[in-house]
């Protein structure tokens, strides 16, 4: 039973697949706008796109966009959680839409039905729309699949990852911040055993996970370890992250936290959803994930317990120090269906509603919302008062997976102030660039693993969860590993390792 269920979980984090149903979008920019004349109907564009908030974004700020912008948008919101399985399921069923999000851990599997024309090349396009030929080249190559550029790209910090723990439960029991994994276990060890919350019971746990082996705690804590960032390149050689010592140190870290019931012993079950009500319900202490998240668990926890405190911590000094992985400066792509979007003209109607959102009137509606009323303009810097926090949480927050390149447009308006943990956030999310751990085959490729990886994990995120849980040993463990290899893994090394050569010999 264990097995069957991890192996849904694999298909929904691991499988690196496609995209998802329709929305219909159309576009306009300043100069290249192709407003309707009287009695036109707007361009239509339909939209595939993740719903990372509770709720979907303001329709008036949707209709604002459409006025702007000249279009009429249908957008398909679809929660984060089940992202994956949406796109796996429009792809099988060849029912895609004009335009959909790819999250970067799903597009290597993309890539297959990249390279058999199902989506437009966008690269020859972009010169022609004044904010598209301005995206970052570096950016760009990062994202082509070979040689060629296909999507316009949702930019983000290399890392974000780190500790939202409760600030109060600290205080309670006169801890300090931990800065190292054993003062972190002791941490998490307390907030289990010493009622942290004063109400004289023992109904608090440490830390809380949910069911994704990525962006849940499994990949921040296994970098915290030295974990290498999917692969180690060693002599020319490609060795998976789970075949080093640090992946097993790992393991064996949360095997004693689940021994110990320091974690929720259904993590290997538990959404995103559940593991978020649990820690703003005052469940658990500690939360490992993006840092960003903490302004809005902040408000909802201190909606059910005003005395509830939140702090960020983003250093854990492991056996090689300061480590966290990261992704490339993209955390998605858009991509464009050449079933959905018939003709070039099509395309560049498309194309126009992307260039016009990166212009200031409607990157900034989509950045911060309405002036007034979700923020302030003083001096032509934006005020983000914590007062209407939740009302952008509510209205606005959601848009912003909508926004390309939104980092570096300098259309965007700077922010004189914002809530004081979302500026902790991104103060401790720009610090983690001193001690990134990058992935060695980001810019190469095996063709093994775009046709099998999603079977290969299978393998490993099944024998991770039952290590964890007890229900086998080390050994076993490897035996899982030199089954990965046989069944496909070590030509994906192989593949790798000639890839590499091959970029070093500047081929």
């Amino acid at each position: 039973m264990f097995r069957d269920l991890t192996r849904r979980l694999v298909v929904r984090y691991f499988c690196l697949l496609v995209i998802l149903p329709s929305f219909l979008l159309s576009a306009c920019s300043n100069e290249n706008s192709v407003q309707p004349g009287p009695g036109q109907t707007p361009p239509s564009i339909s939209i595939l796109a993740p719903l990372h908030f509770p709720q979907t974004p303001s329709k008036e700020i949707v209709t604002e966009i459409e006025k702007l912008t000249g279009v009429r948008l249908n957008i398909t919101w679809v929660p984060e959680g089940v992202y994956t399985d949406k796109m796996n399921t429009a792809l099988t069923t060849n029912s895609l839409g004009k335009v959909t999000f790819v999250k970067f851990t799903d597009y290597n599997l993309v890539k297959p039905a990249i390279r058999s024309d199902a989506f437009w090349e966008i690269g020859p396009y972009l010169k022609e729309f004044p904010n598209l030929q301005q995206l970052d080249p570096a950016i760009l190559s990062q994202s082509a699949v070979d040689g060629k550029i296909y999507g316009l790209y949702t930019e983000r910090p290399s890392s974000r990852q780190g500790i939202i723990i409760r600030k109060d439960w600290l205080d309670h029991l006169k801890l300090s911040k931990p800065q190292t994994l054993d003062e972190l276990y002791e941490v998490m060890k307390q907030f289990t055993y010493k009622d942290p919350d004063g109400n004289g019971k023992q109904d608090t746990i440490g830390l809380v996970d949910r069911n994704d082996l990525v962006y849940g705690v499994f990949k921040t804590l296994s970098s915290y370890f030295g974990t290498p960032n999917n692969w180690k390149l060693d002599n020319g050689q490609f060795i998976p992250e789970f075949a080093t010592s640090q992946y097993m140190d790992t393991m064996n870290f949360m095997r004693k936290l689940y021994n110990e019931k320091i974690i929720n012993q259904d993590f290997a079950l538990t959404s995103k959803e559940v593991q978020r009500d649990k820690f703003i319900r005052g469940t658990a202490g500690v939360f490992i994930g993006s840092m960003t998240d903490v302004q809005r668990l902040s408000i909802e926890a201190q909606t059910i317990n005003p005395r509830a405190e939140l702090t960020l911590i983003n250093r854990i000094k492991g056996p090689d120090g300061y480590k966290v992985w990261s992704i490339p400066n993209y955390n998605g792509l858009y991509l464009f269906s050449k079933k959905a979007i018939a003709t070039e003209g099509e395309l560049k109607q498309v194309l126009r509603f992307f260039d016009r959102t990166m212009d200031k009137d409607v990157a900034n509606l989509m950045r911060y919302g309405i002036e007034g009323r979700h923020y302030k303009l003083e001096n032509g810097k934006v005020i983000l008062p914590e007062e209407t926090s939740q009302l952008r949480v509510n209205e606005v927050s959601p848009l912003y997976s909508l926004m390309i390149a939104d980092i570096s447009n300098k259309n965007v308006m700077e922010v004189a102030q914002k809530e004081q943990l979302t500026a902790l956030a991104d103060q401790l999310s720009q610090d983690n660039e001193q001690f990134l751990v990058d992935d060695p085959t980001l810019t190469l490729s095996s063709p093994t693993f775009d046709e099998k990886n999603v079977e290969l994990s299978t393998i490993i995120v099944d024998a991770t969860y039952n290590y964890i849980i007890g229900n086998i040993n080390a050994a076993e463990f490897k035996k899982e590993v030199e089954k990965w290899k046989s069944s496909g893994g070590s030509l994906i090394m192989q593949e790798y390792a000639e890839a590499e050569a091959r970029a070093g010999s500047g081929q």
